[in-house]
C-alpha cells in the first residue's frame, strides 16, 4: 500500500537497514604524506571512511593496500569483522607481520569510521557506548614520560645511570607528588642496566617502565619482572591478540600498550582489551599517530573498562601535518581530553590540503642505530 511505503520511507531504521544491506565498497584513494599513508574507502551510497597506515615503509604500505583491495571490492563495508578475517587469513604463508597488520589496521579504522557515519553515531556508540566521559593523556603538566636519553652499550656505566635518574627526578619535580612520571626504556637500555637503574628509582614512584626489552623472547620479560619492583608496560611492537596473550599468561607485564594503528585497528584493540580485562591488566595505549589515528584509539578506549592513561601528541606535526584534519583537541587542566563528537571517528579530513601535501616530494629513509664500536643497536 502507498501508506505503508510512505511509512517505511520516513522510518530511519528502515532507511539504515536498506543501506546496510545494499551498500558496497566501490573504490579507495591514498595520500602519502610522510610518514603516513591516508586512505579513504568509498561506497556506492556516497559514504566514505578514513584510515591511516603508519610505522611501515609507506611505499610498501601503498602497494599492499592496492593488493588487499582486491579482497574488499564489492563487499559490504559494515561486515567489519568478516572483512578483517578475510584480509588476515587470505594467504596462509603471509598472515600477520607488521606490514600486513598495519595495512589492515588502516582499513579497519576506515571501516569503523564508515559504519559510524552510516548510522550517524560516534564509533564508541557502536562498541557498546562510552564507559567514561573523558580520557586521561600524557604528555601534560601533570603527566610526563622520560625517554632513555641515549642508545646504551650492553652494560651501563655509573654516568648512564646518573643521567637517567636525573631526568626522572626532574620530571617528578615538574609534575609534583600528585602527577605521574613514566620511563620509556625504548628497548635501548640493556636488561642488566635496567635492573641497576630500577634500584635507584624508588623515590620517584614511577607509574611504569615502558618497553623494558625487545619483543620476541618472553623469558627476558619474565627475568626483568622478577628483578624489578616497578610496574612494567609494553606492546607497541606487538600485534593482534596472538602477540599479547603470552605477556598475560606469563604474568610479566602489568600494563599493555597496544597501538591501534599497529595491532590491527579498532577491532583488535577491543579484543586485546577483553583479554587484558580477564587478567585485571589495564591498557595504556601507545599512539604516535595523526588526529585520525588518535581518534580511532580514543574511540576504542572510550568503550574499554580497564584503562590507565593514553599517549597523546596532538601538536606533533611530524605525525600530523598542519591543517589536514579539523578536529580540535583540548587538554583540560587536569590532563584529560573530551571524547570525539560527531558520526564515525569525528574527524573531518581536508582533502584540498591532503592533495597539496601529497604533491610534495615524499621520502623514506630506513631508521636504525649503532653502538660506539659500529655494531647494530636496538633503539
Amino acid at each position: 500500500m502507498v501508506q505503508d511505503a510512505l511509512s517505511a520511507e520516513r522510518n530511519p531504521a528502515m532507511t539504515v537497514a536498506d543501506k546496510t544491506s545494499s551498500i558496497r565498497i566501490t573504490g579507495f584513494k591514498m595520500w602519502w604524506i610522510n610518514p603516513v599513508v591516508y586512505i579513504r574507502i568509498d561506497t556506492n551510497h556516497g559514504v566514505s571512511g578514513w584510515g591511516e597506515i603508519k610505522a611501515i615503509d609507506p611505499r610498501v604500505g601503498m602497494a599492499l593496500m592496492t593488493s588487499l583491495f582486491e579482497l574488499l571490492k564489492d563487499e559490504n563495508p559494515t561486515r567489519i569483522e568478516h572483512l578483517w578475517q578475510k584480509l588476515y587469513r587470505a594467504h596462509r604463508d603471509i598472515r600477520g607481520g607488521p606490514f600486513m597488520v598495519h595495512v589492515i589496521a588502516g582499513i579497519d579504522i576506515a571501516l569503523w569510521d564508515l559504519a559510524g557515519k552510516l548510522w550517524g553515531v560516534p564509533v564508541y556508540s557502536l562498541l557498546g557506548g562510552p564507559v567514561r566521559d573523558r580520557i586521561r593523556v600524557y604528555h601534560t603538566n601533570k603527566a610526563l614520560k622520560v625517554p632513555p636519553h641515549g642508545i646504551y652499550e650492553h652494560a651501563g656505566s655509573p654516568a648512564d645511570i646518573q643521567r637517567m635518574v636525573k631526568a626522572i627526578a626532574d620530571a617528578r619535580e615538574k609534575v609534583g607528588q600528585d602527577g605521574v612520571v613514566m620511563f620509556d626504556a625504548h628497548c635501548a637500555v640493556p636488561p642488566a642496566t635496567l635492573m641497576q637503574l630500577a634500584g635507584a628509582l624508588k623515590p620517584y614512584d614511577l607509574l611504569f617502565i615502558e618497553e623494558p626489552a625487545v619483543p620476541g623472547n618472553i623469558e627476558v620479560f619474565k627475568r626483568l619482572k622478577a628483578a624489578i619492583n616497578i610496574p612494567l608496560a609494553a606492546g607497541e611492537r606487538d600485534r593482534t591478540i596472538w602477540g599479547f596473550i603470552p605477556y598475560l599468561q606469563e604474568r610479566c607485564l602489568d600494563i599493555l600498550q597496544p597501538d591501534c594503528c599497529h595491532t590491527g585497528g579498532i577491532s583488535q584493540m577491543r579484543k586485546i582489551a577483553a583479554l587484558a580485562e580477564t587478567y585485571m591488566t589495564p591498557l595504556a595505549p601507545h599512539c604516535t599517530a595523526s588526529s585520525l589515528g588518535i581518534s580511532a584509539s580514543i574511540h576504542a578506549i572510550a568503550a574499554t573498562a580497564l584503562f590507565l592513561i593514553h599517549e597523546f601528541y596532538p601538536t606533533n606535526f611530524g605525525f600530523n601535518p598542519r591543517g589536514i584534519a579539523t578536529i580540535d583537541w583540548q587538554v583540560d587542566k587536569e590532563g584529560y581530553v573530551a571524547l570525539p563528537q560527531g558520526p564515525g571517528l569525528g574527524v573531518d579530513m581536508v582533502e584540498k590540503i591532503l592533495d597539496e601535501e601529497a604533491k610534495k616530494p615524499q621520502t623514506y629513509k630506513w631508521p636504525g642505530a649503532k653502538l660506539k664500536d659500529g655494531s647494530i643497536a636496538d633503539y
